[in-house]
């Protein structure tokens, strides 16, 4: 393996009692881990007699992270909050100079920008994909208005 290979632990120690044919018993100890994925796809080979358990967390684990996937929504959110802490660092003065550095349109970057103002219970039913709220339902019509209650109201009007 190469030495950038990290591994993590994924579960909980097992350990089994083998009785040996001379007398005596072996133990063993299962220590369930994953590699890191680092550039390159890694996959491990788990011994065959793996607890069916831990097969089972690994393949809702997999499932859950391939459900995770980031939508629109999401990566617009991540992209309005680090807008907005550029911004507040001064490494920016306005939203013109991240579309341009970023090589965006304007309008659309504004617009973006504007999710920074959504209430906290709503960005989270948004992360946690709740919600059922669209990117599009969001900035629409353009304005999106800085009271959180009114905020909850149009976005169940459209839900």
């Amino acid at each position: 393996m190469a030495k950038k290979d990290i591994g993590k632990f994924t579960g909980e120690a097992v350990t089994f009692q083998i009785p040996n044919p001379a007398g005596g018993v072996k133990m063993e100890t299962f220590i369930p881990w994953a590699l890191v994925k680092r550039g390159v796809r890694r996959k491990i080979i788990t011994p065959l007699d793996t607890p069916q358990a831990f097969a089972d967390e690994s393949a809702q684990e997999r499932e859950a992270r391939i459900a995770a996937q980031d939508s629109a929504l999401v990566r617009a959110l991540g992209l309005a909050h680090y807008w907005q802490r550029l911004l507040d660092d001064g490494r920016f003065t306005s939203m013109t100079e991240i579309a341009q550095a970023e090589g965006l349109n304007p309008g659309r970057v504004s617009i973006i920008a504007r999710l920074v103002h959504l209430a906290p219970d709503v960005v989270e039913a948004c992360l946690t994909g709740d919600s059922g709220i669209a990117l599009e339902h969001l900035i629409r019509n353009g304005s999106l208005p800085l009271d959180w209650q009114q905020q909850r109201r149009m976005i169940q009007a459209k839900s």
